[in-house]
C-alpha cells in the first residue's frame, strides 16, 4: 500500500485538490432534491477482507461491528455497526511447498499477514479433490468471509495475483520490471483456480460468490518482485485473453449465474483506457465494471459512467478505495464526488482495519497485531452506510457535497451532506418536487452529526423540523450531517 498512498497524495490536483485540502469559504446554500432523476438502485457498502480478515477473521465482535447495524462493545466503547453488506474475499497466491524442485519466490518486503495462502498448490493435478489442493488454507480470512455472509453480506471473489507457480518468475508480488507476469500457458489455469474455489465455496462453505474478478489493478506498473503485497501486472491484451476462460470455467462447473467483474483498475481514467481497449466481444464477458478510487478528487468519473453505463449498459461499482486521512473528511469528499459524477451502485472501502491509523477505521499494530484506536473515519462511514441502505434509489441533488436516497416502501428520504467550508453553513434542502413531505411527529427530522476535526462522533439529534417542504440545518465546518425525512412520497 506504500506506493498507493504516495500516488493518492499526488492525485486530484488543481482546483478540486485545493478545495479538498483547505476548504473554501462558502455562503449558505439551498439544495434541491430531484425525485425525477434517479442514478440507480443502491446495492450497498463493503470492504475487502485481506488483510485484516487474515488477522482478525475469527472475531465475532468485528464481524458484528462491520457487517451488522447493531451496537457492539469494543474496548469499553459501544460502536454503532456499519452495516456493510459486501465482502470481497482475496484468493491467495502463496504456498510454501515445492513442485518438481521449484518453489515460491517471495519478496523480501512482504509481511507475513499479507501473504495469503492459495488452494491450488501443485500444477500437476487440476482435480480439486486431489492432494494438489489444500482446502484448509487461509482459514482465518475464510472465517470472516463466512461470518459476513451469515450476517447477510454479498460475496465477491478476487485475486491480487495468480498462484505463484503461474507467474513467470514464481513471485506473486510481481515481475522484476513491473511487466506482465502471468505465464501465457496458465491463462486458463488462473481462471480454473478461481472457478474451482467458487464452486467449492458454494458446496462446502455456504458461500455463493455473486461475482468473480480475475484482476486487481492489472494495468498498474507497481507490481514488482520487491513489492509489499501480492500483485500482478496484466495488460489489457492479457485480460482479454483470460476473461473468456473465466466464463467457460465457471459455466463448466454449473456456475452460469455467477457474474464476472473487471478490471479493478486503480483510477477512473485508467479504467476508461482499459474498457476502451476491449473489443465488443471481450466486453460481453464482463457483467460489471469495478473501478478503484485512488485518483482521489481527480479523474473523469463522468466519462467513465458514460462509457460503462450509458453506452455499454453495464453495472458500475467503486470496488476499492482508501485514503491517508483518519478524520474521514477526504473519504466523505471523494465519496460524495462519486455519487455526483460516477454514480456507482456500490462503494467498497479497502481495509476497514489497517496498521495505519490514518487509513484505518479501526487500527491495529503491524508488529504485534494488537487492536487499536477507532478513528473519526469510522463514524463518518456510519453517516452513510447506516442510512443509505440497499434497495434505496439514489436521487439527484445537483451538487457535489450532498447525496439523497429514497426508500419507497418506508416513504423515507435520507440526505447526507458535507460542509467543505472553513466555517459553519446553513443548508436548506428544497423538497418541493415530492408529492408529500410530512416528517415525523410535528415534522421532526432526526439527524446525525460527525465533525471531522473533532467533537460529535455520529451523535444523534432530535431538534430539526420541516418548514413546509423544506428543512434547514446548520452544519459545522468540515462536518458530515445525515437527515432522515419520513412521510415522503413521489
Amino acid at each position: 500500500m506504500i506506493r498507493r498512498r504516495t500516488l493518492l497524495a499526488a492525485a486530484g490536483g488543481g482546483l478540486l485538490g485545493s478545495a479538498l485540502a483547505t476548504g473554501t469559504a462558502r455562503a449558505d446554500a439551498t439544495i434541491a432534491v430531484s425525485p425525477s432523476t434517479s442514478w440507480g438502485t443502491w446495492e450497498g457498502w463493503g470492504t475487502s477482507l485481506a488483510w485484516w480478515g487474515n488477522v482478525f477473521g475469527t472475531r465475532d465482535d468485528f464481524a458484528d461491528i462491520f457487517f451488522t447495524t447493531k451496537s457492539t462493545t469494543y474496548n469499553s466503547t459501544s460502536l454503532p455497526g456499519l452495516g456493510l453488506n459486501i465482502a470481497r474475499y482475496n484468493l491467495g497466491a502463496c504456498s510454501w511447498n515445492s513442485v518438481n524442485g521449484e518453489s515460491m519466490v517471495a519478496s523480501a518486503n512482504i509481511p507475513a499477514f499479507k501473504q495469503i495462502k492459495g488452494y491450488w498448490q501443485d500444477w500437476n493435478n487440476e482435480d480439486p479433490t486431489s492432494s494438489a489442493w489444500d482446502w484448509t488454507a487461509d482459514a482465518t480470512q475464510r472465517a470472516m468471509l463466512v461470518k459476513a455472509v451469515n450476517r447477510g453480506a454479498t460475496a465477491e471473489l478476487f485475486a491480487n495475483s495468480p498462484m505463484w507457480w503461474m507467474c513467470l518468475n514464481h513471485n506473486p508480488s510481481g515481475a522484476s520490471d513491473g511487466g506482465n507476469n502471468l505465464q501465457s500457458w496458465n491463462y486458463r489455469q488462473h481462471a480454473s483456480h478461481l472457478a474451482s474455489v467458487a464452486l467449492y465455496a458454494k458446496n462446502n462453505w455456504g458461500v455463493n460468490f455473486a461475482t468473480v474478478e480475475a484482476f486487481n489493478e492489472p494495468s498498474s506498473s507497481w507490481w514488482t518482485a520487491t513489492g509489499t503485497q501480492e500483485g500482478c501486472h496484466m495488460d489489457s491484451t492479457v485480460q482479454a485473453a483470460v476473461l473468456p476462460y473465466l466464463r467457460s470455467e465457471l459455466n463448466s462447473r454449473g456456475l452460469t449465474g455467477t457474474k464476472i467483474s473487471a478490471s479493478d483498475e486503480t483510477s477512473y481514467d485508467l479504467a476508461r483506457t482499459t474498457w476502451g481497449a476491449f473489443s465488443a466481444t471481450t466486453k460481453g464477458y464482463v457483467d460489471r465494471v469495478n473501478v478503484h478510487g485512488y485518483q482521489g478528487s481527480g479523474g473523469r468519473r463522468d466519462l467513465l459512467y458514460t462509457d460503462v453505463v450509458t453506452t455499454s449498459g453495464k453495472a458500475l461499482w467503486n470496488s476499492e478505495t482508501g485514503d491517508n486521512d483518519g478524520t474521514g473528511y477526504t473519504m466523505a469528499f471523494n465519496l460524495l464526488y462519486d455519487f455526483r459524477w460516477l454514480h456507482p451502485t456500490a462503494w467498497v472501502y479497502w481495509q476497514v482495519m489497517d496498521p495505519s491509523t490514518n487509513w484505518a477505521m479501526i487500527a491495529y499494530d503491524a508488529s504485534t497485531l494488537a487492536t487499536g484506536a477507532v478513528t473519526t473515519k469510522y463514524y463518518v462511514m456510519a453517516q452513510f452506510s447506516r442510512h443509505i441502505r440497499p434497495g434505496m434509489r439514489i436521487l439527484d441533488t445537483g451538487v457535489s457535497n450532498a447525496v439523497a436516497a429514497y426508500d419507497a416502501s418506508a416513504k423515507r428520504l435520507v440526505i447526507v451532506a458535507l460542509n467543505t467550508a472553513t466555517s459553519a453553513q446553513t443548508f436548506t434542502f428544497n423538497l418541493s418536487g415530492f408529492t408529500t413531505v410530512t416528517g415525523g411527529t410535528n415534522g421532526l427530522v432526526p439527524r446525525w452529526n460527525t465533525v471531522t476535526t473533532g467533537g460529535d462522533a455520529y451523535k444523534s439529534y432530535s431538534d430539526t423540523y420541516l418548514s413546509g417542504k423544506t428543512v434547514a440545518v446548520s452544519v459545522a465546518a468540515k462536518a458530515v450531517q445525515t437527515l432522515q425525512i419520513d412521510g415522503v412520497t413521489i
